[in-house]
């Protein structure tokens, strides 16, 4: 391992920094949906998104209508969906439960572009949909509704790598950006049409809700993203893809930490089998599924 490769001090704070970043985002996201719907919160966190990053980091033309898919796909189905799933679920569950969108992303790679699974990566997704039907045995689990939107939300993430994967090479600030300029609008429309009272939703919120939007853009994605992408461009993929496996530990510590939610077998149990299925699919040599512009869902 040459000198340039080597994981500095520095470089493992910033990759624990990141990865408490987007584990605790989860709780963020929980607090300001005490009071703002859940699709007008992801609309407005695109907004500011893109208010942010859209004017001083473009794309090029060809590549604006692929952009356009991609905001459908990861505002509307997975972050549209997963902050519906945390809005009627524990965020902690939630955390762990949308880790399936890497072995969802082992399947479709497998199925566009003729990945090899191998049989470890095989027993690895096996393993964590186990996990994760564990989970959905949780007793304060108030209904299958939000988890399999959670799930969906999962599988989402993952059509929408394929998308970004056939754009080629893009700077991801500007991807970040520009989906984020498309999808803003279109999760409008969602809370227009299948939500009520935004205004009264807007002006019932308070420091807290307002902390949460806040962190949710500046915490995990200006933050957590710019560091990501300065680590992945220093380092093998290799080195810095395990710290992301901490990501599911860190919301589950923070939901019953910071938002007091129940501790229970179901989540120990279904937890360590999701991540260690997710591990092993992650890890195990042969073609990475995990892309550099989307490093973590729900982040």
């Amino acid at each position: 391992m040459t000198a340039a490769s080597r994981l500095s001090p520095l470089d493992w704070a910033s990759a624990t920094l990141v990865v408490v970043l987007w584990g605790l985002n989860f709780v963020a996201v929980k607090t300001a949906l005490i009071t703002l719907p859940p699709f007008l919160l992801t609309s407005l966190r695109f907004a500011i998104t893109a208010f942010v990053l859209a004017p001083f980091f473009r794309p090029r033309r060809e590549q604006i209508p692929a952009i356009a898919l991609v905001g459908l796909v990861l505002g509307i189905g997975h972050f549209g969906l997963l902050f519906y799933g945390v809005a009627g679920m524990d965020a902690a569950t939630a955390a762990i439960a949308v880790e399936l969108a890497i072995p969802f992303s082992a399947l479709l790679a497998r199925f566009f572009f003729n990945e090899i699974l191998g049989t470890g990566r095989t027993v690895g997704m096996v393993v964590a949909f186990v996990g994760v039907a564990l989970l959905a045995g949780e007793p304060h689990l108030p209904g299958m509704a939000p988890f399999a939107a959670v799930v969906v939300s999962g599988f989402a993430w993952a059509l929408a790598q394929v998308a970004i994967k056939r754009l080629g090479t893009i700077e991801p600030l500007a991807l970040n950006g520009w989906m984020a300029l498309f999808a803003s609008p279109l999760l409008l429309a969602c809370s227009v049409a299948f939500e009520h009272d935004q205004t009264a939703a807007l002006a019932a919120t308070g420091v807290s809700g307002w902390s949460g939007v806040a962190y949710t853009v500046i915490g995990s994605t200006l933050i957590a993203y710019t560091l990501w992408y300065r680590l992945i461009a220093r380092h093998p993929m290799n080195q810095v893809v395990p710290f992301t496996l901490l990501g599911p530990v860190v919301g589950l510590a923070g939901g019953v930490m910071l938002l007091g939610e129940p501790l229970t077998w179901h989540k120990m149990v279904g937890g360590a089998l999701t991540v260690l299925g997710v591990a092993v699919v992650q890890l195990l040599p042969g073609p990475t599924v995990h892309v550099a512009e989307e490093p973590e869902p729900g982040t």
